[in-house]
């Protein structure tokens, strides 16, 4: 049997595979779907490169698989690609995504795989501090919500940006904490279960009227600070 965890990097996927590592399903392989649709739906596009030192840090094995045209159907036989071969449960780190949780089950349940979502449905400000509270090393990489401005982009999200966030979301615009509306995407440069942490060494940031991105030019995994 064989555990296979949808990762982008960012924090949802990360915790998700973790918390399965955690609960009885360890994860034995991180897989990442490249869209060539910037604007993807279904999956995260920021930064995918780094999901290959995620897996090198945890001491996973890493697939990507490139996903050929932008249409739902291109991406939804990417999928289905790389499910197939193996009949173990797929781990995902949806939380309140109908979009991509429905697609997610199409396929794997085609394939005869069950789907396991830890973060299904659990409140969005629930998750983030859970995620914190684990330990995780998390940046903020791609902001699009009016109340996230460009001084985000690059900081860790620890209490006190959840909190701000939060402010913001009341008092500015209203933004699903967690992000999973898009509102902005992250990456985990570090976590407790990983060997060694993520050093992003040349980054290039990209603002437009309506976004702000962290672009990661050059990044490598460095020996952890003992405390």
């Amino acid at each position: 049997m064989t555990v296979t965890a949808l990762v982008s990097g960012g924090k949802d996927s990360v915790y998700a595979a973790y918390l399965a590592d955690t609960q009885g399903w360890p994860v034995d392989e991180l897989v990442t779907l490249r869209p060539s649709d910037p604007d993807s739906m279904m999956f995260h596009t920021p930064n995918l490169d780094l999901v290959s030192l995620q897996a090198e840090a945890w001491g996973k094995a890493h697939r990507s698989v490139t996903v050929e045209g932008s249409s739902e159907e291109a991406e939804l036989g990417a999928l289905r690609a790389a499910l197939s071969g193996a009949r173990g449960p797929v781990v995902v780190g949806a939380i309140a995504s109908s979009y991509q949780w429905s697609r997610v089950l199409r396929v794997a349940d085609g394939l005869g795989r069950r789907v396991y979502a830890p973060l299904w449905r659990v409140g969005p400000a629930r998750v983030v501090r859970e995620e914190i509270a684990a330990g995780l090393d998390i940046r903020l990489v791609h902001l699009s919500a009016e109340s996230l401005t460009p001084d985000l982009l690059g900081r860790r999200l620890d209490d006190a940006l959840a909190a701000e966030l939060e402010r913001r979301s009341r008092t500015v615009r209203a933004v699903h904490i967690a992000g999973e509306g898009g509102e902005y995407e992250s990456l985990v440069v570090d976590a407790p279960f990983f060997r060694r942490r993520i050093e992003l060494t040349e980054t290039r940031s990209v603002v437009t009227a309506s976004t702000s991105r962290l672009m990661v030019l050059r990044a490598e995994l460095r020996p952890k600070t003992r405390a």
